[in-house]
């Protein structure tokens, strides 16, 4: 099969994995060696009619012994089946680099006969860039659950980023819809891998010439809709990997149908709006000190018709207002309408002045989701908004949340 026609097929084949942006590796350039990868993050990739992209995003092969329901490529499919050999995927990431198409590589693969098979063959396309042609470019390689530690550690010494997709959430989803797959495989390659980062951190700070492995850490995906599991699931599921294994990000990717299909998939995919309410509750898990729990605690998925903090403000009136010039930034981080980072900004200006709504507004925050939850020097939530034109309670008093301080 000539090369362009295995890059139709392996390129189109490799769309549906979204763990691949927000590098935030840095690899500087070399007189001798080719490319840099400056930190700002890789989102795109090359795509069959001609546009021009910033990643190379490719599969192997789209050949597969695992027969997962949920994937075009399962062994039961019956696609079109290609694959590159390493020297080809080199080739072509050059090439593509040289005429100013992209500025990295992002390389997953179905599963060759086994787990080290496969993953072997990707640790050698990235060995190859880095040793023979002094490729400094973004590189993340997709491991597959149950691949060697030895593996592990030479994926991690060539790749930026490494990422085992756990694709469901739970045991129970995997026997389901993935009966090749394992959490406990999946996790005992994302802690072999958090091992290794650990460990070269350790060494890095008493040597800076120790070797770095995988600079950008690891990610992960789950697939959204194809399987019966909740929001609560998924984001329980997420916040132990977070807590476990320090995960960069968990990519949220909303189910596709696709033609031949297993009859017991979804006809239609889930809507995408939910792929946009698990980011933004993954973002609070992360950066807003909210439990995966507290987000579902009304129900066993997301509203879709709110953002999640907003839906959990409107459901806990108890904690409102919020009194922006005393209250701990734990309690100012709750507050409809204000980011972690205005948060920030409302601790320094606080120590100045005290503040008022307009002052809210020069630091950026969203003063019309803020106004209801919110005491300011020149106003008083008397009453927090529970639902569409509902109120509740007297003017309330600065409340602390479980466990916080109310010192400023």
């Amino acid at each position: 099969m000539a090369i362009a026609d295995k890059l139709r097929i392996l390129a189109d084949a490799a769309k549906y994995d979204a763990s691949c942006a927000s590098s935030g590796a840095v690899r500087p350039g070399t007189a001798s060696g080719l490319g840099a990868s400056d930190g700002t993050g890789i989102c795109h990739s090359y795509t069959p009619d001609g546009r021009c992209v910033s990643l190379l995003r490719l599969l192997l092969t789209n050949q597969c012994v695992w027969d997962c329901r949920f994937c075009v490529n399962r062994a039961s499919s019956d696609v079109p089946r290609a694959r590159f050999t390493p020297e080809e995927i080199v080739e072509l990431t050059l090439e593509f680099y040289r005429r100013n198409y992209i500025e990295g590589l992002f390389l997953s693969s179905g599963v060759l006969r086994d787990p080290d098979t496969t993953v072997e063959q990707m640790v050698r396309v990235a060995r190859l860039l880095r040793e023979s042609h002094g490729f400094n470019g973004y590189v993340h390689l997709k491991l597959v659950p149950g691949v060697s530690a030895a593996l592990v550690a030479e994926a991690g010494r060539w790749a930026d980023r490494v990422s085992a997709n756990v694709e469901l959430p739970t045991q129970r989803d995997l026997d389901e819809a993935a009966p090749d797959k394992h959490m406990a495989a999946i996790e005992a390659v994302m802690a072999e891998v958090a091992t290794r980062v650990g460990a070269s951190a350790e060494e890095r700070r008493h040597s800076a010439r120790a070797p770095v492995f995988a600079p950008a850490g690891q990610t992960t995906q789950m697939v959204i809709g194809a399987t019966p599991a909740t929001d609560s699931d998924i984001l329980a599921t997420s916040a132990r990997l977070y807590a476990r294994h320090g995960l960069r990000r968990v990519y949220y990717s909303a189910f596709s149908p696709f033609p031949g299909a297993d009859g017991r998939l979804p006809v239609h995919p889930p809507p995408l709006v939910r792929e946009h309410r698990l980011y933004q509750a993954d973002w609070l898990i992360r950066h807003y000190g909210f439990d995966a729990g507290e987000l579902t605690d009304a129900a066993p998925n997301l509203e879709l018709a709110l953002d999640p903090k907003l839906a959990w403000a409107r459901r806990h009136p108890e904690w409102f207002p919020v009194d922006v010039n005393a209250a701990p930034r734990e309690a100012l981080l709750r507050i409809p309408g204000i980011g972690y980072r205005t948060v920030d900004r409302i601790l320094s200006a606080r120590r100045h002045r005290r503040l008022s709504l307009a002052d809210l507004a020069k630091l950026r925050v969203v003063v019309s989701r803020a106004r209801p939850y919110v005491v300011t020097v020149d106003h008083h939530a008397g009453a927090v908004l529970v639902a569409a034109g509902a109120a509740v309670g007297p003017p309330a008093v600065q409340l602390s949340l479980p466990g916080f301080s109310t010192a400023a």
